[in-house]
């Protein structure tokens, strides 16, 4: 099956409208998609109207914390009941907050030699959630950096020189929203958290409460990867999910959304979700 359930447009970090890229992922054929923008489900309506015919679900990429530790939540399903409305206001504090936290980086750019324009920052990002690759864009065009790669390998990365750390929403707190609107939760690229024992821990704690999916199909990985998490879902019986995390050239190396799943993987995947 073709699925795509990890992708980024302009609402959040992408480079494509939600419609431009829910052309793309249907010139390659897509039967099950949702677009997963970071702490945002705007898109949703764009997206289902360019892919009619195909299941289309709404979603989002959470962005929580865990002690300490940054854990992105793919969130599927959310549906139109008093929850999605709980679930949107708290998204609308956690733009309120990155707004916030945008406009403390640039203070701390400042204080290392490097001004950009706070107000034109604005601008840019004004009906979207605003992150860290706005302010590094805003490096590249200043000519501080020669990449995005640089701007957050010299200034932005977590605990950089000009980062400064997001309230986040605790993952025990994303995973009562997400079943609050009846949708289903999957942990993200789980290699980013460098601990097979750390994701596992995280399932031993947490899949009663509703985090019961794992990225295996990631666009990046090798087979190796691949079966490595594979065997932890195996292990935790928790649901194989798979999307590119396609940005598009936000993110040049992965240059196309939608990946092939295996009908093995995706017929117990379809169920979970409760799309035909």
């Amino acid at each position: 099956m073709r699925v795509e359930l990890h992708c980024h447009s302009t609402h959040s970090d992408g480079s494509l409208t939600a419609q431009e890229l829910a052309r793309r992922a249907r010139a390659r054929d897509v039967e099950l998609f949702c677009l997963t923008d970071h702490d945002c489900v705007d898109g949703y309506e764009a997206t289902a109207a360019e892919l009619q015919g195909c299941a289309v679900l709404r979603g989002l990429e959470l962005s929580c914390v865990d002690h300490e530790r940054s854990i992105h939540l793919l969130i599927y399903g959310a549906r139109d009941r008093a929850g999605l409305d709980e679930l949107s206001a708290r998204l609308a504090q956690v733009r309120i907050d990155r707004r916030a936290r945008l406009h403390a980086i640039v203070a701390r750019l400042a204080s290392l030699g490097h001004e950009l324009d706070a107000e034109a920052l604005d601008r840019q990002i004004h009906g979207r959630v605003p992150g860290r690759p706005d302010v590094a864009r805003a490096l590249l065009e200043r000519g501080i950096v020669s990449s995005i790669r640089e701007a957050f390998d010299r200034f932005l990365h977590d605990g950089g020189p000009a980062d400064v750390p997001l309230a986040r929403i605790s993952l025990e707190e994303g995973l009562a929203l997400g079943r609050a609107c009846g949708a289903r939760m999957a942990l993200a690229h789980p290699h980013t958290l460098r601990s097979f024992a750390l994701v596992d821990d995280l399932f031993r704690r947490f899949k009663d409460a509703g985090l019961e999916g794992l990225e295996v199909y990631y666009g990046r990985y090798s087979r190796a990867e691949r079966m490595s998490w594979l065997r932890l879902a195996n292990d935790r019986e928790l649901v194989v999910t798979g999307g590119s995390d396609f940005h598009g050239d936000a993110i040049p190396e992965v240059t196309r959304p939608v990946i092939d799943m295996p009908e093995v993987f995706a017929a117990p995947l379809r169920e979970w979700l409760e799309v035909a």
